[in-house]
């Protein structure tokens, strides 16, 4: 149940070893920083610079990224191929970022790995978490990762009574499956699990498992009334104030 290619394809990472012998997704978050400092240690010195960029010393950086100035990549990091990171996105420590991926303006990654051609393009932030190949995440989504109480993380589903997994972790944000969208403005809260291919709408605050190819909707009721102009009479004789 819940297991690492019920969400994942894993052929669409470099670093598929870091879910080796892994019973759940998550359990790869807490490998991240010692898998990130065994590869830096057999990567070539870096010899590019990034005007207006800063780029830490624990960085390793793939062919053909560009990296706008203003972006801060503090490390230990690892970003893959033909990537964007973009004006004031900021990666902190122990993050993977795949090929041909997006990382956008006021954009913050922390503890997370994205597979290939992940997009987090506009004011989003990705925390404790996996994002799976070709996941989306509209402007202004977050994805939370600490519970107000600081209480460890436990999975629960609606779709399962009986799911209730402790991951011993105090903070996880979400596991994002392949081809997932996630809808504007839409908050993750802590220790959600999406299946690939679903669709979160904007504004929705999800908690739980969603399985594949679902659709979450956040419906709302709006009403249109007419507009009170001051000092114009309203039927009946009586002034609008």
């Amino acid at each position: 149940m819940l297991s690492v290619e019920q969400f994942l394809d894993l052929r669409q990472t470099h670093h598929a070893s870091l879910f080796d012998a892994l019973s759940h997704p998550w359990e790869a978050l807490s490998r991240l920083n010692a898998y990130i400092l065994d590869y830096l240690e057999h990567q070539p010195a870096r010899e590019s610079s990034y005007q207006g960029a800063y780029v830490g010393e624990q960085v390793a950086i793939g062919k053909d990224v560009v990296i706008e100035p203003g972006a801060m990549i503090q490390g230990p990091a690892v970003i893959g191929d033909r990537c964007q990171i973009r004006h004031n996105a900021t990666l902190r420590a122990n993050v993977i970022v795949g090929d041909g991926c997006v990382v956008g303006s006021a954009c913050e990654l922390k503890q997370c790995l994205l597979f290939n051609e992940v997009a987090v393009s506009h004011m989003n932030y990705v925390g404790d978490s996996i994002l799976g190949f070709q996941a989306h995440l509209g402007a202004g989504a977050k994805l939370s990762n600490y519970k107000w109480n600081g209480e460890s993380v436990v999975i629960r589903s609606d779709h399962d009574p009986k799911c209730s997994i402790q991951t011993g972790l105090n903070k996880f944000g979400a596991i994002v499956g392949n081809q997932v969208e996630v809808g504007c403005n839409a908050v993750i809260c802590p220790g959600s699990l999406i299946g690939p291919r679903s669709v979160i709408y904007p504004n929705t605050l999800w908690r739980g498992v969603l399985p594949e190819d679902r659709v979450v909707k956040h419906l709302t009721t709006q009403q249109i009334v007419d507009k009170r102009i001051p000092g114009q009479v309203e039927p009946g004789g009586r002034a609008s104030t």
